[in-house]
């Protein structure tokens, strides 16, 4: 069991709460509008609503999953006090027409991590960005070894990422070691295997497929941002 901090209550730190206290961890969860918005979240998983900063606090793996554009509002002491060993896991994704705007660092060629990193001032692990939330939940599989869905997973510090790789296994999906951040690339939106629910050899195939050259889908414009329902 591991002490697991949630930063985000939307579609995906939802459902990673709810798949996270299924296989017995001991989550803490967070959201922007504090501990009383998650009371019904916490009654259906078990997990305790905190702050954000509490999220942070005792945890031995941190998840942040806000809107990209959010991640730079995060409090910048928030790691400040954290272990050098804590994991911070990544499942980011930019979306400059429908919500995010204009990041000059990331149209120019810093991958979306990266970018993050920066932000937090610690190095992280990029997976389950590369899937749809609620497909995260219907194709789980925690008791099926094979014939699972495989999710693409980067970082830089092997010992975190065969961690996060284990934690990713541990919930029904077969991890796929996807490279560095700087190969992140290969995994974020736009790129062939972006929500698509491949298997491990189609998701090595697809990350082996993709190219680092933004699509003008993923740039901004000088409308940026839309909606997603009408992207700008």
């Amino acid at each position: 069991m591991s002490k697991i901090g949630i930063i985000g209550s939307g579609n995906i730190g939802g459902a990673l709460t709810r798949l996270f206290t299924k296989a017995g961890h001991d989550v803490a969860v967070a959201n922007s509008r504090g501990p009383s918005s998650l009371q019904d979240l916490a009654n259906e998983t078990g997990a305790r609503p905190v702050t954000i900063t509490q999220a942070v606090q005792d945890s031995k793996i941190v998840v942040v999953t806000i809107p990209m554009v959010a991640v730079a509002s995060l409090p910048k002491d928030l790691f400040s006090n954290a272990p050098a060993d804590l994991i911070v896991i990544d499942t980011s994704n930019y979306y400059p027409q429908h919500r995010d705007g204009l990041i000059v660092e990331v149209e120019t060629g810093m991958t979306e991590s990266a970018w993050v990193e920066q932000q937090l001032g610690r190095p992280v692990i990029k997976v389950f960005n590369s899937i749809l939330a609620d497909h995260l939940l219907s194709m789980s599989k925690p008791d099926a070894p094979t014939d699972r869905v495989a999710l693409a997973v980067a970082g830089d510090d092997m010992k975190d990422k065969a961690v996060v790789m284990q934690l990713v296994e541990e919930i029904g999906f077969e991890a796929v070691d996807a490279g560095s951040i700087e190969q992140s690339w290969r995994q974020q939106p736009g790129s062939p295997g972006y929500l698509k629910d491949y298997n491990a050899a189609g998701v090595r195939k697809a990350l082996a497929e993709a190219r680092k050259e933004r699509t003008s889908e993923w740039r901004a414009t000088v409308n940026s941002p839309g909606t997603f329902e009408s992207p700008a």
